[in-house]
């Protein structure tokens, strides 16, 4: 369950407990599934519950994989309900930290847009694309959020459109384009006291962004599973009645990019791959009181890897390198007839 599902539909107190107790199942994945936890305990209006998470993590004795972006849900957390001093204080250690990575330049700068502070927004996106993009001929699908941010705040500040806010208009796929979509007066007439303009630019908004809103309606990528070549060649020795479903490694990876093809081309969004362990298949195993030799598990596996934040989105960006694991970029691997 996605922690931006409407609270009606979803228990986010027994969401956020059951993601709990998986971090202490997993520990090599508690950062993904407390951050999920968090989300859930924000929606539930547990805003300090959310907060003890995001300082578990913080104050963790194991090093985090993104500590900034902990930081960064943590100041917007806070400011939400009345912390706004502490809140700036994060949120200015995170922009002097300049971290490498994206989501937390969102994250703060988002937080500072929902408060009104309009223009330390566009310096925040700004910051953060200066700082990622360098001198990227294409830039990467990670920072289109900035890209699109930082055009809507301009937007509403009335600036005149820069390189950026045209590139990001050439980003931008769907029919409506991001100048009508952040449209100072259709933002504003969200807050309209006539229910007909409110319902209609509701309705408005809703089709525009029926693309995004099914992108996002899984909890996690539909995953596709994928085995090394030492690990196969060592779950075939262990469990020999799963070679009916692995006839060999060439052919594994073959079916694997065929039925990511097949997903992209049947609509399928959010499409992962994850990459498998005999290790950790067995502990799957064992969790589940099943046999490995079980191919019914398979699917079952990877669905649980993809939930826990191990898949990675397919296809890979131009020029990266292959799922496969081959070293060359995916184009001229697995992808060359993409």
């Amino acid at each position: 369950m996605r922690p931006d599902t409407p609270a009606e539909n979803v228990d986010h107190h027994a969401e956020a407990a059951r993601l709990e107790r998986a971090a202490g199942l997993y520990p090599a994945d508690a950062e993904h599934l407390l951050l999920q936890a968090a989300a859930h305990r924000e929606l539930a209006g547990d805003r300090s519950g959310a907060t003890a998470l995001y300082d578990r993590l913080l104050s963790s004795s194991e090093p985090l994989e993104n500590p900034h972006l902990v930081r960064a849900l943590k100041a917007s957390n806070l400011w939400e309900y009345d912390h706004e001093a502490e809140a700036r204080a994060i949120i200015d250690g995170i922009r002097a930290a300049s971290p490498r990575h994206p989501a937390p330049w969102v994250i703060v700068a988002e937080s500072l847009e929902s408060h009104d502070e309009l223009e330390a927004a566009e310096e925040t996106f700004t910051e953060g694309l200066r700082l990622l993009l360098g001198d990227a001929e294409e830039p990467p699908q990670s920072t289109h959020a900035l890209l699109y941010g930082r055009h809507r705040v301009r937007r509403m500040l009335a600036a005149a459109h820069d390189e950026w806010d045209t590139l990001a208009d050439t980003l931008h796929s769907l029919p409506v384009t991001l100048d009508e979509l952040h449209d100072p007066k259709r933002i504003w007439s969200l807050g309209s006291d006539n229910p007909a303009e409110l319902e209609a630019e509701i309705s408005r908004l809703r089709a525009e962004l029926g693309v995004y809103r099914e992108a996002l309606s899984r909890p996690f990528p539909v995953a596709v599973l994928h085995w090394s070549a030492p690990e196969l060649e060592e779950l075939i020795a262990a469990y020999p009645s799963l070679a009916a479903e692995y006839p060999s490694h060439e052919e594994h990876l073959a079916t694997i990019e065929t039925s990511l093809r097949e997903l992209a081309a049947s609509g399928t969004p959010n499409i992962g791959i994850v990459t498998g362990t005999v290790p950790s298949y067995e502990a799957f195993a064992a969790s589940e009181g099943a046999s490995p030799e079980d191919a019914a598990l398979l699917p079952e596996y990877a669905t649980t890897l993809a939930a826990r934040g191990r898949a990675v989105a397919w296809p890979p960006e131009r020029g990266a390198g292959c799922w496969c694991g081959s070293g060359r970029a995916y184009e001229g691997c697995h992808g060359v007839d993409a």
